[in-house]
């Protein structure tokens, strides 16, 4: 990332953050924003998927000093697992301890409605993958606990950030499939069973990728419309990002406060 190299030398992130389908109006709050695209990094994939802008962005959020992932790359893409958890890799290499995902979601729980948010308390991986296969990186643990996947302190922030802000902030388990077709009734149904709230097809992977890195993880879903049979209605990327465009500001503002009161 040496086109960023000038910010990144003198500043280590507090956070690192990234922003799901529909989601990237938070990169538009970003102070004294240095943008790095994809494209600009030897090796490193375009995502082609509509609504992920494909950039990590150096900036100041709440005045702290944050990186920013402007869309994600997704295994339905084609892309090997090690290159969709590479950009948390480079992450905790620059020296982020705390990582924040955000993600667009279908939500199975009929209490879920589109534009709710959703804090995940834990996950199910169904992507039939695994984020650490092959060798161990450095810095990273062969075995990392996943009894506490998502940090209660961070939780208990984005918590306090919602009522300090009037918004209502749910809590689930996030079921992650590999994609890119949306799930069937019948899958939902299975998904239900097994304890999910909502299903989407990101984060899981990444969330493991960090953990093994040791970085504290907090993860909000953005429900942006009910899963397959919960309301009978046809799904469409279309409606996924149009929600995330209309609600991505809610969250954007309970993440600022969850970085400003960052140690």
């Amino acid at each position: 990332m040496a086109a960023a190299r000038p910010w990144a030398d003198d500043q280590v992130p507090v956070a690192y953050l990234v922003l799901g389908s529909g989601l990237a109006a938070l990169r538009d709050g970003l102070e004294d924003p240095v943008p790095v695209p994809f494209s600009a990094l030897p090796g490193f994939p375009r995502t082609e998927v509509l609504g992920h802008d494909g950039a990590f962005v150096w900036g100041h959020l709440a005045g702290r000093p944050v990186l920013l992932q402007a869309g994600r790359l997704h295994l339905y893409e084609g892309h090997p697992v090690e290159t969709v958890v590479g950009p948390v890799r480079i992450a905790a290499r620059l020296g982020a301890r705390v990582a924040i995902f955000t993600n667009a979601a279908g939500g199975i729980d009929r209490r879920l409605a589109p534009g709710d948010l959703m804090l995940l308390d834990d996950h199910i991986n169904l992507t039939g993958r695994s984020a650490l296969s092959g060798p161990v990186r450095q810095g990273e643990v062969r075995f990392p606990d996943m009894s506490a996947p998502y940090d209660p302190d961070l939780q208990a922030r984005a918590l306090a950030a919602a009522r300090d802000l009037g918004e209502r902030l749910e809590r689930g388990v996030y079921l992650g499939l590999l994609g890119p077709s949306f799930e069937t009734p019948a899958e939902i149904r299975m998904a239900e069973r097994l304890g999910a709230q909502a299903v989407g097809m990101s984060t899981v992977l990444e969330v493991i990728a960090a953990r093994a890195a040791g970085l504290r993880c907090l993860a909000v879903s953005m429900i942006t419309n009910a899963a397959a049979g919960v309301t009978g209605a046809p799904l469409s990327h279309a409606e996924v990002l149009e929600t995330g465009r209309l609600a991505g500001g809610r969250l954007g503002r309970i993440l600022e406060a969850v970085v400003r009161g960052l140690p």
